[in-house]
């Protein structure tokens, strides 16, 4: 099927009629076993007694990653039912090949925690469905992975218990399993999906009415009362959602509207939004307020070039995902930011280009776009970058786009939220990326204390911290598994705004956190008695002290870049090492090969006018022009073979996320001296390791 065909496989023709759901193939257990998950694919049953009694587990933590690796998102279509769970990985292994799941009659998907982490990609729920899954259960899910499925029909449930009923046979009512699912999304899993919900019953979509609260409220209740919508629901027999009450009025875990001042998508979804879109509504289409879209090409620069895509052949496919959201941005004139290549980057005109204003989508935006107060949504997991700026800044997926492009409105659940202070100064050497891992390691957070819920993080060490520092944190919210991150506007905001944009911005008086607001937790951070940080491979969540490892890891591919670690002050810190080490006389060693990949062109610029571009490359570095590049192993940077290690400065380490090896995360200083020493080192110990020797 094809961009164009008359039917989406995503979208249903009508209400479903079915109360029940039919399950009448087979039950996929994605368990730790990979001897047992191939058995499974040859008509072998797991038993609830071997679940119950240990016998075998559950695999915990699947990423969209491991659903629907990053090579074959280029797929947006009936196509992509041949891929769901192929990235899995179980030891060294991954048991479930192309066609695995489609060919093995399977309707039921189990795992364990924490499933769907990481990317907001509306593929993997649309894989899943597409090959045959109905309903996925698994311990607990993360936020963007369920709202998705729900967007698209695919059911999901947290009640183990369904599965030796399903094992007997029994049909399961779509009524049980919306039972206990906020109002909101019960209907629209009803409805057979969001598109089909909005086109039935969003008639009209308007601000909600002022309401006053006595009550203490967040920063982020105060954000999203102001930009609370009430909609009006018709023709349905189902309880609706009530308006949502401004001022944060409606309860954690209600369904609602919100009205976003930004909406950002890029290349790997925009075609499956207008397909979604053109089957739903025909073309042309009217979109809500144009001007307020923005259009991203960052992840494809050096597709070309990328070794999964060109051993996997998906080239053409991704030229062609490229060329259709070209296609659609020329249609409604929306407005559009491309990445270069080196190619472009070295003409002398770019004026046709906007050479000035190119870049990762999630750093443009806050260069270039986002304000505090305002709220900012993209379909990309990293939206919450901006909330750094004091905005709500949160990932979507392809169909809440496509729905928010025709009405204006963004489905969210009302979230509960983590006071997250860091105290003391920040130890020397630390950076917001050590902070972020120690975060993720923290026993609650890696049990998923923080899953769909808003990160403030507040305290005398982030009043330190830059704003670029502060966007390490708020973007790495996707990570701890939580809907945003912000951080209150103060004199550092005002500075970042007026010298990176010209902008004089007056904080308003209701922008902070008031007294006694309520939190569902609070976690404090002595930053003053931390240590660099590295998280192992496999998840962001593995972090360890570096100083903790009992032996040395030899580091083959050394990457500096994307948009957690493409900023300004990251390439500051990038130089800062480097620097020292030309002054010291040591060099990047034969075996290493290091990258460094700009965020945008105004970080490449300023690198440029500082001179810090001739000190990257008399220590050899690859420069790369603004894209994501190897981060989501797109371009150079991404490990070719599974025995190579990489030490990473991105936001993520799953299974296959930057190639097949072995990817530890760790922060800009540390990635520099460790692709000078040749294995994972601070740079503290760096420099002791030359002043011993000399």
């Amino acid at each position: 099927m094809h961009a164009d065909s008359p039917v989406s496989p995503l979208v249903s023709p009508a209400f479903p009629a079915r109360k029940t759901l039919g399950l009448t193939g087979h039950i996929l257990f994605l368990v730790t076993d990979p001897t047992r998950m191939k058995a499974q694919l040859q008509g072998a049953q797991v038993s609830q007694t071997e679940l119950e009694s240990g016998a075998i587990a559950l695999r915990d933590d699947v990423s969209t990653d491991e659903i629907t690796p990053v090579a074959i998102l280029s797929h947006f279509d009936g196509k992509l039912a041949r891929y769901p769970y192929t990235g899995l990985k179980l030891g060294d292994q991954r048991p479930i090949g192309v066609n695995a799941v489609a060919s093995g009659d399977f309707c039921v998907t189990v795992a364990g925690k924490r499933y769907g982490k990481g990317s907001s990609r509306e593929h993997s729920p649309a894989a899943e469905k597409l090959a045959g899954i109905q309903l996925v259960i698994a311990e607990s899910f993360e936020r963007i992975y369920r709202q998705n499925a729900d967007n698209i029909g695919l059911f999901t449930s947290t009640d183990l218990g369904l599965v030796a009923r399903i094992q007997r046979g029994v049909a399961i009512s779509v009524d049980e399993l919306v039972a206990d699912r906020d109002a909101l999304a019960a209907s629209i899993l009803r409805s057979g999906g969001l598109l089909r919900f909005g086109q039935l019953h969003m008639e009209a979509v308007r601000v909600a009415a002022p309401s006053e609260t006595s009550r203490p409220q967040t920063l982020f209740e105060k954000i999203i009362g102001r930009h609370a919508l009430n909609t009006s629901f018709m023709g349905t027999d189902d309880a609706q959602p009530g308006p949502a009450q401004p001022g944060g009025g409606s309860a954690p875990g209600t369904g609602m509207f919100v009205r976003a001042d930004w909406r950002f998508i890029h290349e790997y979804y925009t075609g499956m939004a207008a397909h979604m879109l053109y089957t739903t509504f025909g073309k042309p289409l009217v979109l809500n307020d144009p001007a307020s879209v923005i259009v991203f090409e960052d992840h494809t620069s050096y597709v070309a070039t990328s070794p999964a895509h060109v051993t996997g052949g998906l080239v053409p496919n991704v030229l062609t995902m490229c060329l259709a959201q070209r296609e659609f941005v020329a249609d409604y004139g929306l407005r559009f930011h491309r990445t270069l290549t080196d190619e472009e980057a070295a003409r002398e005109d770019r004026s046709s280009l906007a050479a000035d204003v190119a870049g990762i989508s999630h750093a443009m935006m806050a260069e270039h776009y986002a304000l505090p107060g305002q709220v900012v949504v993209g379909t990309d997991s990293h939206t919450p970058h901006s909330g750094a700026l004091g905005c709500v800044a949160f990932g979507v997926g392809t169909t809440d786009m496509a729905n928010a492009f025709m009405t204006g409105a963004v489905r969210m659940n009302v979230p509960e939220s983590l006071c997250i202070e860091l105290t003391g100064p920040l130890a020397p050497g630390i950076t917001a990326k050590d902070i972020v891992l120690h975060l993720l390691a923290l026993p609650k957070i890696r049990a998923g204390l923080g899953v769909g819920k808003v990160f403030e993080f507040c305290g005398s060490a982030v009043e330190r911290l830059t704003i670029d520092e502060r966007a390490t944190l708020t973007n790495m919210t996707a990570e701890l598994g939580g809907l945003t991150g912000v951080v209150a506007p103060d004199a550092q905001t005002q500075k970042f705004l007026r010298e990176r944009r010209g902008v004089e911005f007056a904080i308003e008086p209701w922008m902070h956190s008031d007294a006694g607001a309520t939190y569902a937790g609070h976690i404090t951070i002595d930053c003053a008695s931390l240590s660099p940080m590295v998280a192992s491979p496999g998840d962001p969540g593995n972090g360890v002290p570096l100083i903790t490892l009992d032996k040395s890891v030899r580091v083959d591919i050394a990457y500096g870049g994307s948009c957690t670690a493409g900023k300004r002050e990251d390439f500051d810190q990038y130089h800062a090492v480097l620097a020292w080490a030309l002054r010291h006389g040591l060099s990047v060693p034969p075996h290493v090969k290091l990258y460094l990949q700009y965020g945008t062109t105004a970080v490449r610029d300023y690198c440029v006018a500082q001179g810090y571009d001739k000190t990257f490359a008399a220590v050899g570095a690859q420069m790369l022009q603004p894209s994501c590049g190897a981060c989501a192993n797109c371009g150079p940077g991404s490990s070719t073979d599974a025995a190579q290690v990489t030490v990473s400065a991105i936001n993520r380490n799953f299974p296959g996320r930057s190639g097949p090896g072995q990817v530890w995360l760790a922060s800009p200083p540390t990635v520099m001296a460790s692709a000078l020493a040749g294995e994972l080192m601070s740079f503290a110990a760096l420099q002791t390791r030359v002043v011993q020797v000399s």
